[in-house]
């Protein structure tokens, strides 16, 4: 068992006042069978008029914030207590002989029992059907290999082809423009694999989150240095929702701290919302994942 505290800061400049906001909060993880969320203090300033906590069609918890009195600052801080144990399921999906075939012929011909996957196999906002990503997936998935086989392949595929290249990238850049330039981020490498997945007809889903970092050999790890992660999720039957980090091409430990999933990045951003103003804004995001013990 591992805890930690996760302490998310994200400050926003205005250039011009901002009269009226309301922004959509993603930021208290989930409690699930290897992770006990087990407390979240969000604070916001200047202070909400209005506050309201819900739980969204996917179970994730959001915070909805309004906020009418002038301002041109705004502070949003998430302090986050959790309990963090390895993941199981990927022991038990490595002895799975289950083919990928199989599992798109399941979903084909009984759809009512697996209507909840249905969802994940199907085009989002950021993930399309695609002639050149199936194209790009195709030699990962040869006739009468295992889901596992094929999913390693395809991670494995993404890590050695995509370049992790900070700021190359924006919230809208295609997922096709990811194969073509070979250069992304974490959201981009997660939404090629869960492309790649879904045009072989598989259930994925976006899984949203942190990562523990850990600071070269004799250096002091520095604040702030960490950041939100993104990785995948994909079905296997009799076993459940598994998960891989194509960025890093390993499989998600306890070092993997989940907030939130979703089909896309669209259905978790940490912060999305609408303000009243004009003129330019600066962001400023900070994240320090501290294992305590």
């Amino acid at each position: 068992m591992m805890n930690y505290r996760i302490r998310h800061t994200t400050e926003y400049r205005y250039q011009e006042p901002v009269s009226t906001g309301h922004n959509r909060l993603c930021l208290t993880p989930l409690t699930l069978s290897r992770q006990r969320c087990i407390s979240t203090d969000i604070k916001i300033s200047p202070l909400p008029d209005e506050l309201t906590y819900s739980k969204d069609f996917f179970g994730n918890t959001l915070l909805f914030v309004s906020i009418y009195k002038e301002h041109e600052v705004l502070k949003i801080f998430s302090d986050s207590m959790l309990e963090m144990e390895d993941r199981d399921l990927p022991i038990q999906a490595a002895a799975s002989m289950v083919k990928w075939e199989q599992v798109t012929e399941l979903l084909r011909t009984d759809p009512s029992q697996y209507a909840d996957l249905i969802q994940y196999t199907m085009p989002s906002l950021y993930i399309p059907y695609s002639q050149p990503i199936r194209d790009f997936a195709l030699d990962c998935f040869t006739p009468g290999a295992s889901l596992w086989e094929a999913s390693m392949l395809l991670m494995g595929k993404i890590f050695n082809t995509i370049e992790f290249k900070p700021g190359f990238t924006t919230v809208n850049t295609p997922v096709e423009s990811i194969i073509q330039t070979r250069k992304g981020v974490c959201q981009d490498i997660a939404h090629l694999m869960i492309a790649c997945l879904r045009n072989m007809g598989l259930p994925a889903r976006y899984v949203s989150g942190y990562i523990e970092t850990l600071p070269p050999p004799g250096k002091e790890k520095l604040v702030g240095s960490d950041a939100s992660h993104a990785w995948v999720a994909i079905y296997f039957p009799q076993i459940g929702w598994v998960e891989f980090d194509p960025t890093n091409n390993h499989l998600p430990s306890h070092m993997h701290i989940t907030v939130a999933f979703g089909r896309d990045y669209f259905d978790v951003a940490p912060i999305k919302g609408i303000i009243f103003s004009s003129g330019s804004q600066a962001i400023d995001v900070k994240v320090d994942v501290n294992r305590l013990s």
